[in-house]
């Protein structure tokens, strides 16, 4: 593999790199910025389309460990050149500029084989409950997101690392509260607004058919104007004294749910 070392902290490939992670940009064809080995492993692994990997000097041996296609380019930098465009406090000796997959409605709403289950992110704004969302998404079958406007990137970097990977493989859509709402009731969708009170208890209702589970902003929750749009408005029954549950523990118990009671519906077809 051919390495070229690169010595200024105004190289284009380092800007590049440096404003992609200050700025993720929430449109999916935007190259995207990955930090850290494992994130680069994981893009590797997920197909996403590499085009440079920026590696410290004397940590070459990395590059080793990772299947690299002669394509990539591939820039060696001083580590204070490299730390200069990162954004962890302890800096990691390896990042990549990437292409993400695109993503349409029909990889969204899945096989006609299969029931659609989208969790709608309605205001999502801490990175870490975003990754955690995604990744529970996964995790439970879902067949993809929606990012609605007021949600934190997707590629932002924390929001990358909490997902371990989910992000590359599950079809995510960023588009706008008219167009999510007419899609999914075109395609016979019904959405259901996760709320702390004045909703139907969780254990009483049908996640099995083709759903979207809209997650509401850490604080404020799913505004008026959203939940009013949707067809029904679901609770998780909490017996303890807290009054509401994180974002990303909410949408993985909602997701777990709709899991167990598929699971548990194609059981007893089979018997």
């Amino acid at each position: 593999m051919a390495i070229r070392i690169v010595q200024s902290k105004q190289n284009s490939r380092v800007k590049e790199l440096r404003a992609a992670l200050s700025r993720p940009g929430r449109g999916s064809a935007e190259v995207v910025a990955l930090e850290g080995f494992h994130l680069v492993e994981e893009a590797l692994r997920s197909g996403l389309t590499i085009e440079t990997i920026f590696i410290a000097q004397n940590s070459e041996r990395l590059l080793n460990e990772l299947r690299i296609l002669d394509s990539v380019e591939i820039l060696a930098l001083p580590e204070e050149v490299l730390a200069s465009a990162v954004t962890t406090e302890t800096s990691q000796p390896i990042a990549a500029l990437a292409r993400p997959q695109l993503w349409n409605w029909p990889d969204l709403l899945g096989h006609a084989s299969s029931q659609t289950l989208i969790v709608i992110l309605a205001g999502i704004q801490d990175p870490g409950n975003l990754g955690t969302i995604l990744r529970s998404a996964e995790a439970f079958g879902a067949t993809g997101a929606i990012s609605l406007s007021g949600t934190v990137s997707h590629w932002n970097p924390k929001a990358m690392r909490a997902s371990a990977g989910s992000v590359f493989r599950l079809p995510i859509l960023s588009v706008s509260e008219s167009d999510c709402f007419t899609h999914l009731r075109e395609s016979s969708i019904q959405t259901l607004a996760a709320m702390a009170h004045e909703a139907q208890p969780l254990s009483k209702v049908d996640l099995v058919k083709s759903v979207a589970l809209v997650i509401g902003a850490e604080g404020s929750g799913i505004s008026d104007e959203i939940a009013s749009q949707c067809d029904a408005r679901i609770t998780i029954p909490c017996p303890g004294p807290v009054e509401s549950l994180n974002a990303g523990v909410a949408a993985s118990i909602l997701l777990y749910e709709a899991s167990q009671q598929r699971t548990t519906r194609r059981a007893r077809r089979k018997a």
